[in-house]
């Protein structure tokens, strides 16, 4: 029935899809939309936000899949976390299970010349400025806070690690002087680990690179002012078990988009998406500057994963509970700039962690703009949204909305579109509600808003739109020749809309 749709979408395509562009601006009720509209879908106020929707904590203790470096016997509100073990009982491991710390006995290299030397190479231009001078003593803090070996998180391998604030400032201190070891060169045992130190962000005198100190800068100023109270959880999940797309009979969850706002501004409180890299972090020690990098610079407290976390897999993501923002920021990319403080008041949890909870999911880079409706790519994408959005053993009440918006679009060559259905897709099996961020695209809003009208009001079930989407690409994407992307939204948009406008019309 579908493929017999493939005439009519083709000439849909030839006509400039005017017809569809007409049903697309408007209404589940047929009405025209105003052209002034920013938001569509279920009220802001439907959507569950942390802490109001969060079911109660276990009681913070380490496990064999969480390490947890402070002393939960001393954790209080507004207080610092006291590191375990004490600092006189330093544990220091060199293998390839953890990470190898700058202060080990095994990172000492014979040398003709004292450590005064260096303390005094450093302190020549430190003295200049206060406030690296106070960084630079804070490095060497390290080995009373950072006591107990941190694990790296590896592939394949579900498990967790809290630390406190503090301990994460001190390992961004030692990132900002690059004195991790064994982390400069590609081809030793964390070649499959992002970078850490931030010898890169020294290079050259770019306006981006400058923005980004500006906001380094920022944080380690505040940082050592006043000396941060709570915890950060950084949780690698892996899943062996995913779904049956094909088979599944979930509908589709609560949908509200905007193009205003951002993930960070307005999901406040929702599980927000981080547009990662395999490697987490992707180019914010180096020339990245868009969402992942943002969002790094903003809440640097991120950075620290790309010191314990192995690149993703395609059924794996990072969840990173607690970060706190410490700057503003104005621009994107080349117009980016720091825009001053940022005062976090975002409420805490029972293991103090700040309420913001982000997942890094990278999406795939697609050569050839087509080749991202093909089956398996599509399994991939659904499979790894599904993996940063579900929590085995939580309640479906104790699950926030995810804010998101175009994951992988951009560089990453995904249409905005696909990305959008598969999505909703993945929030509808994990069964979460969705904000989705449009950055400004009206468009592509009315769009979103038709389709999940359109699949709400048949009771569409995931499994059946993937049918859809399998069959589009059976029918359509082998036998298109040209690949641009205005042809293909009006071919996708037909195919899936087409069948389910006919299905509605004849249930009245």
């Amino acid at each position: 029935d579908f493929c017999h749709s493939e005439t009519l979408v083709r000439c849909s395509v030839q006509r400039g899809s005017s017809e569809w562009m007409a049903a697309a601006a408007a209404g589940a009720d047929g009405k025209a939309f105003s052209g002034d509209v920013t938001g569509l879908g279920v009220p802001v106020g439907d959507l569950r936000r942390a802490p109001a929707c969060s079911g109660p904590l276990p009681a913070l203790k380490p496990t064999d899949s969480h390490t947890v470096l402070i002393r939960t016997d001393l954790l209080r509100p507004g207080e610092v976390p006291e590191p375990y073990p004490s600092p006189d009982q330093l544990q220091d491991r060199w293998d390839d299970t953890h990470v190898k710390l700058p202060c080990s006995e095994h990172n000492l290299f014979p040398a003709d010349r004292t450590m005064l030397c260096l303390q005094n190479a450093y302190l020549s231009f430190l003295l200049v400025f206060f406030n690296l001078y106070v960084l630079f003593l804070f490095m060497l803090y390290f080995c009373s806070l950072c006591v107990q070996p941190i694990p790296l998180l590896r592939t394949q391998r579900c498990r967790s690690l809290t630390l406190s604030q503090e301990q994460v400032s001190c390992l961004l201190a030692n990132a900002f002087f690059c004195t991790f070891p064994r982390r400069n060169a590609q081809r030793t045992e964390f070649s499959n680990y992002p970078d850490i130190n931030f010898s890169r962000l020294f290079e050259g005198s770019s306006q981006s690179k400058q923005e980004k100190l500006k906001t380094l800068l920022w944080y380690f100023r505040r940082i050592t002012q006043q000396r941060p109270a709570g915890l950060i959880t950084y949780t690698r999940q892996c899943l062996q078990r995913l779904p049956s797309w094909s088979s599944s009979e979930k509908q589709f969850s609560k949908l509200r988009i905007s193009c205003e706002g951002t993930i960070e501004e307005q999901g406040y409180g929702m599980l927000q998406v981080d547009f990662a890299n395999r490697f987490v972090g992707g180019g914010v020690t180096g020339s990245g500057l868009v969402q992942e990098e943002i969002r790094f610079l903003i809440n640097p407290e991120l950075i620290a994963a790309r010191l314990f976390t192995e690149a993703l897999e395609d059924n794996e993501c990072l969840i990173i509970t607690g970060t706190e923002q410490f700057s503003r920021y104005s621009g994107y990319s080349d117009t980016y700039r720091w825009d001053g403080n940022h005062d976090d008041q975002m409420p805490r949890d029972e293991w103090q962690r700040r309420c913001t909870e982000i997942v890094a999911i990278d999406a795939l880079h697609y050569r050839n703009f087509l080749e991202q409706f093909h089956p398996e790519y599509m399994s991939r994408e659904l499979n790894k949204a599904f993996c940063g959005f579900v929590r085995p053993g939580v309640q479906t009440e104790n699950l926030s909305t995810v804010a998101t918006g175009n994951w992988g679009c951009g560089a990453f060559g995904g249409d905005t579109r696909l990305k959008a259905v598969l999505q909703m897709m993945a929030a509808a099996e994990a069964e979460r509600d969705l904000m989705y961020f449009t950055f400004g695209d009206a468009d592509l809003l009315r769009d979103i808003h038709h389709i999940h009208t359109l699949f709400t009001d048949t009771h569409a079930t995931v499994g059946s739109v993937f049918s859809l989407l399998l069959q589009y690409y059976e029918c359509v994407c082998k036998k298109t020749t040209g690949d641009t992307e205005k042809q293909t939204h009006s071919i996708i948009t037909c195919l899936i809309v087409l069948p389910l406008q006919r299905r509605l019309m004849k249930s009245f």
